[in-house]
């Protein structure tokens, strides 16, 4: 299966790697942390789950915020009735590092689930994976220090072997043992059934389409719901 994702691995990462918003055609700047969905933001019960990404969860491409991965969750909690509000804050092009610069301010408003997926473009630039763990777990420990009770879950990703199978390997174990280390839900591949697919991916044969996202959705639902319906 691996060999069948490999090319369009290759190709996804290249383009995530180069993107910046405001210079990716399409890129949607999601600086401003735009909240999706409908929730009542006026109903002091809602809480608050941000998902901190690239272009995944920017939903590069498409239409509108509500078709990528995040705000189909949220279309979901609508539908359950949970109290429950997606702030999209997906930066097209974002790397580990940049990620732990940024999350500072967006931590200003509170927040009780947080879903983490970066780290791909630094697989592409061959950034030392020490180097990348180690921001990552900045980025989580931010979290952690000032919302000690909000949950995490994280979203793992590979990359192509022309990176090298040692780093690789190196590469791909950075998501379990942060997940184990920090008690985070852990969603092992975001790209799950998506990547590889012709039909599943725009016309740049890289990011998901609609389609696409709707697996996306429910590859991180499988693990998000049960926080969602437990002691809401």
């Amino acid at each position: 299966m691996f060999a069948r994702l490999s090319f369009a691995l290759v190709c996804f990462l290249l383009v995530m790697a180069c993107g910046t918003a405001g210079n990716d055609n399409g890129a949607q700047d999601t600086t401003s942390a735009r909240p999706s969905g409908t929730a009542t933001e006026n109903n002091e019960t809602i809480k608050n789950i941000l998902f901190f990404g690239n272009s995944l969860t920017a939903g590069l491409g498409l239409e509108s915020q509500d078709e990528a991965f995040p705000g189909i969750i949220q279309q979901r909690i609508d539908s359950l009735g949970l109290p429950y509000r997606v702030i999209n804050a997906g930066l097209s092009g974002e790397t580990s590092a940049g990620g732990n610069e940024r999350i500072d301010w967006l931590l200003n408003e509170k927040i009780d689930i947080f879903v983490l997926e970066l780290g791909a473009n630094d697989g592409l630039r061959g950034i030392p994976t020490a180097e990348t763990q180690r921001n990552l777990q900045h980025i989580i420990d931010k979290v952690k220090a000032k919302y000690p009770r909000c949950k995490l879950v994280l979203a793992g990703m590979m990359v192509p072997p022309s990176m090298g199978g040692d780093y690789g390997r190196a590469f791909s174990a950075i998501f379990p043992t942060l997940a184990e280390k920090n008690n985070m839900a852990f969603v092992p591949f975001l790209l799950e059934g998506v990547a590889g697919e012709a039909t599943l991916n725009q016309d740049d044969g890289i990011h998901p389409t609609k389609e696409g996202h709707k697996i996306m959705a429910e590859n991180v639902w499988a693990v998000l719901e049960p926080y969602l319906t437990i002691n809401p």
